[in-house]
């Protein structure tokens, strides 16, 4: 089973009307997202997180008791409000963030939470919004340290947004124990620019001796480095709408392939790449999610 830990928020998704912008909520946060893929393609997964005491807490959690195949442990914390993201879209679909996330739910977790759905687990998958907060670093530090001890394989996805940290430099700093401490790595192609500058290749070639990393690359696919060698394939293609979720649907997806025994990397990268590509058709993040009927659909295409 892979079990996804981590932020679960709320996606307002705006939409400019003349000199106004409107906003739809959507269920959001990349482990969450994460999570809502797998159970979508048919795989064994749980997912923990926490809400505000409040209205969008609760459509939170009656949203993810909806989610077929899904497990969940979504505790509510009363002193918070749960924490919510505001998302603006360009006309090519590309996102711009803004967190309404001052001492919010997402990053107020425990060990205590992960108890019911721990021993079933065989990758943990963890949310990386957490790592802002002190609080958050300890409980990550925590699940850690419990998988290694247990022989789980830690997950770990950057998905940097600059919103939620003083700068670059503070980010790079928290994220790069993180980048030796995962068994499966992912990063965007601008994260890898941020942590390797020009030398991307070579860095993760030898990143990849103990690990297996995945780069997204937006329009041009994505890469797969295993054992020390890079393997690169394109992505589907689809008309664009909104690009929010893309990655996390792209992830579910290799973490489904890997979950299920697959080790050939141009098999995982077509997998997921599809399951990506698809989610960009639609909008919002868990609601454009695909079925394997989709992906299976467009993937023999």
């Amino acid at each position: 089973m892979i079990f996804c830990i981590g932020e679960i928020l709320a996606d307002m998704i705006g939409t400019k009307r003349g000199r106004s912008i409107r906003f739809e909520c959507f269920a959001g946060g990349a482990p969450f997202n994460v999570a809502c893929g797998i159970a979508k393609l048919g795989g064994n997964v749980a997912f923990a997180g926490c809400v505000g005491d409040d209205e969008i807490g609760s459509f939170l959690k009656n949203y993810a008791a909806g989610v077929a195949n899904l497990k969940s442990v979504i505790s509510t914390d009363p002193t918070r409000n749960t924490t919510i993201a505001f998302v603006t879209l360009n006309e090519e679909g590309e996102r711009s963030f803004s967190f309404f996330r001052k001492n919010t739910a997402d990053y107020a977790l425990s060990l205590s939470m992960l108890e019911k759905l721990w021993e079933e687990a065989d990758i943990i998958h963890l949310g990386s919004l957490m790592l802002s907060e002190e609080q958050g670093r300890c409980f990550a530090d925590e699940v850690f340290h419990k998988a290694k001890t247990c022989g789980k394989k830690i997950s770990f996805d950057v998905n940097y947004r600059e919103d939620i940290f003083d700068n670059e430099e503070t980010a790079k700093h928290i994220y790069t124990e993180w980048l030796s401490r995962a068994d499966i790595l992912k990063l965007s192609e601008d994260e890898a620019t941020m942590f390797f500058g020009e030398n991307i290749d070579e860095s993760l070639k030898r990143l990849s001796a103990q690990r297996i990393v995945f780069v997204t690359l937006g329009k041009a696919g994505a890469a797969m480095y295993a054992d020390g060698v890079k393997t690169s394939r394109p992505t589907a293609d689809v008309k664009v709408v909104d690009t929010n979720g893309a990655g996390d649907a792209f992830y579910a997806g290799v973490l489904y392939q890997i979950e299920k025994g697959e080790k050939c990397p141009e098999t995982i990268l077509d997998f997921a790449n599809v399951c990506g590509a698809l989610t960009t058709s639609k909008h919002g993040a868990t609601e454009a999610l695909p079925s394997m009927n989709e992906v299976e659909k467009l993937f023999r295409s």
